[in-house]
């Protein structure tokens, strides 16, 4: 008698296919872990060589100096039998202190002592002002395709020539801005060249994902207000922005991380190598403010990394300075999260 179980008819059978599936499987399974393996690796690099220039071991834990001051020359000399490291100011202040030590050799290292205390404020500016236009413009136009524009030949082709803006490079971005706002304008290198440098090119992305948004918005929303007698504005501002804020915030997102890592754009249009003052130091005018480069850490970094003599003292500025670039970077862009979480529990539906 056989007492063996019944065959399962839905069991899964191997089959050459299957075995086929469950490689490929295995093989795009393994690409992520890669790709997530690298970017660790990256990440890790940066954190524990720029954590040393950052932190120190005594109180207060944190390389102050390093975070207030600007970038300054360093020296390295040997004066009665002790080795020093000063920046500029500190080591003129010692050889007006002590005449004998400016006899003694010292050997330089630009960009090597001080801090990025103006790459720091530079940065921050141009994000601000520059995502500050990409989407007031942007969100515009996003309501303009979505709520206005009839659809043909001429808004299928704006669509088109917006998808390929983005993929425009932004070195390009920053031969455009060279010309129309530094030449043509007459701006020079400053801030609001920089800006809208900046801005034009994450516009397509901030285009893209807002009209997205918008229409996702049920249609239901804008049918009632027009049903209720409001009008084609007043239904868009009260029922479709609000719902499409999450949406059009992701975007910004998106476009913070775009903006604040580019460095061809700016060393075009906005970016000195060094400048000491800020940008609300010695103003004539307040037009003065956005009619002045700054410094910026993407710029700092291709700087202190490619066009100076590479050595230990610079290296620990490089990814000193890469640790606190992508911890602001991190910053806004948990600003800006937090803030899209909060609209989109304030406007569920």
């Amino acid at each position: 008698m056989d007492v063996t179980a019944p065959h399962n008819i839905f069991q899964k059978r191997s089959t050459p296919g299957s075995r086929w599936e469950n490689r490929i499987f295995w093989a795009f399974r393994a690409a992520t872990y890669l790709v997530l393996l690298c970017g660790a690796s990256v990440f890790l690099t940066i954190f524990i060589k720029g954590a040393g220039t950052v932190f120190k071991t005594e109180a207060p834990f944190i390389n102050t100096t390093f975070f207030t001051e600007a970038p300054e020359s360093l020296y390295v000399f040997e004066y009665e039998g002790v080795k020093h490291e000063m920046g500029d100011r500190e080591y003129r202040s010692f050889t007006d202190a002590n005449p004998a030590a400016a006899k003694v050799h010292a050997d330089s290292y630009v960009y090597s002592a001080g801090g990025i205390f103006p790459a720091i404020v530079g940065t921050v500016l141009l994000v601000v002002g520059s995502m500050t236009i990409a989407l007031i413009l942007g969100v515009c136009a996003a309501v303009y395709l979505s709520e206005y524009a009839k659809e043909g030949r001429f808004i299928r082709f704006v669509r088109l020539a917006i998808l390929n803006l983005a993929g425009v490079p932004s070195i390009v971005f920053g031969l455009f801005g060279f010309g129309m706002f530094v030449n043509y304008f007459g701006w020079n290198v400053s801030l609001v060249a920089g800006w809208f440098t900046l801005a034009f090119m994450v516009l397509p992305v901030v285009i893209t994902a807002s009209e997205e948004s918008l229409r996702s918005v049920p249609k239901g929303f804008r049918e009632g207000s027009l049903a209720l007698g409001a009008t084609h504005w007043q239904t868009i501002r009260k029922n479709v922005l609000p719902y499409a804020l999450p949406g059009i915030l992701t975007s910004s997102i998106l476009g913070i991380a775009r903006v604040a890592g580019e460095t061809a754009p700016i060393m075009f249009t906005a970016a000195y190598v060094i400048r000491d003052k800020l940008p609300w130091e010695d103003l004539h005018r307040a037009s003065d403010f956005i009619f002045q480069g700054v410094m910026a850490l993407p710029y700092h970094i291709y700087v202190v990394s490619s066009k100076i003599p590479q050595n230990e003292y610079t290296e620990r500025v490089q990814y000193g300075t890469a640790f606190v670039f992508l911890l602001i970077v991190a910053l806004i862009a948990a600003a800006s999260i937090i803030l899209r979480n909060h609209l989109r529990n304030r406007y569920k539906w």
